[in-house]
């Protein structure tokens, strides 16, 4: 009953401060939020974007312990609040520095507007990496290819050189060339384009890996560890083809199996292919 009286009086206060409201302060309110959107936006290809929604979960859980009376918990709650602003600005330091340095340079309106990124042809990213893929794994060219999802790695891009190209069989082969310069990185792949190469990504500590494992498959499966990404592998040794997803690692995957499984992972995103993926389906060989 307590608790229904509270709500109850939370809503009759809202209420009567939108009805106090006048037009500046719908004003106010709606360019706060903006505001809060294009911070949020800034921060989406950085690690720092968990951060934030973290905070966001301990301010609802605040106001939520609050509400029931919860006062251990609120107290607790407080006082890792009482720091906040400090840890704020440690953690957030590079987005912060990165935003007055566009600021000074006179990219605010960038920053205030910026402008969305046009959606790719996924489908002829596909059909460009199977048909790489199957060359590559004839000639025992290794490579190593993220294909981003909802999580933005723009932290892991700036280990590499920015590419922003349409993805075809030549130049994924290029890059992956023995000789190229960028043939030992890892390539990323966002909306359907190449946005870098030769990007470096973090090494699984798993001691479930076969030892046969080289450098590439260790970082795959390091890479879908701390991301949603899907990771493509050419075993420059054996030529075999691998995808990691989630910190597993399927293997020996021929081109129709490549094709669909990207097809299901990339195309289908958001769907119930998180339930029925086509990695639960599928039982192939991981020795």
């Amino acid at each position: 009953m307590q608790l229904e009286q509270n709500i109850r009086e939370l809503w009759a206060t809202a209420a009567a401060l939108f009805k106090m409201a006048g037009f500046t302060d719908y004003i106010d309110m709606a360019l706060v939020a903006y505001l809060i959107y294009r911070a949020m936006k800034l921060l989406r290809d950085t690690a720092a974007f968990r951060l934030a929604k973290g905070i966001l979960v301990l301010i609802v859980a605040m106001a939520a312990a609050d509400l029931l009376y919860l006062n251990t918990i609120s107290w607790v709650l407080d006082q890792v609040m009482s720091f906040g602003l400090m840890g704020a600005l440690i953690i957030f330091q590079p987005e912060l520095r990165r935003m007055l340095e566009q600021i000074g340079k006179g990219s605010v309106t960038k920053i205030l507007i910026g402008h969305e990124e046009e959606k790719g042809d996924v489908e002829s990213m596909i059909n460009a990496v199977v048909a790489a893929c199957a060359s590559m794994s004839q000639s025992k060219t290794g490579a190593l290819i993220v294909c981003e999802r909802q999580e933005k790695l723009g932290e892991i891009v700036k280990t590499g050189t920015q590419v922003d190209a349409a993805p075809s069989p030549e130049l994924i082969k290029n890059v992956f060339f023995h000789n190229s310069p960028l043939h030992d990185g890892a390539m990323i792949v966002r909306n359907g384009r190449v946005l870098a190469a030769g990007c470096v990504l973090p090494l699984s500590g798993s001691q479930n890996l076969s030892r046969d494992l080289g450098t590439r498959h260790r970082a795959a499966v390091g890479m879908s560890e701390s991301s949603d990404a899907v990771l493509v592998v050419v075993s420059e040794e054996t030529g075999g083809i691998s995808v990691a997803i989630g910190g597993m690692l399927k293997r020996h995957l021929t081109s129709d199996l490549l094709r669909k499984l990207l097809v299901s992972e990339l195309m289908d995103e958001g769907k119930e292919r998180r339930k029925n993926s086509v990695l639960n389906k599928w039982k192939v060989k991981t020795k």
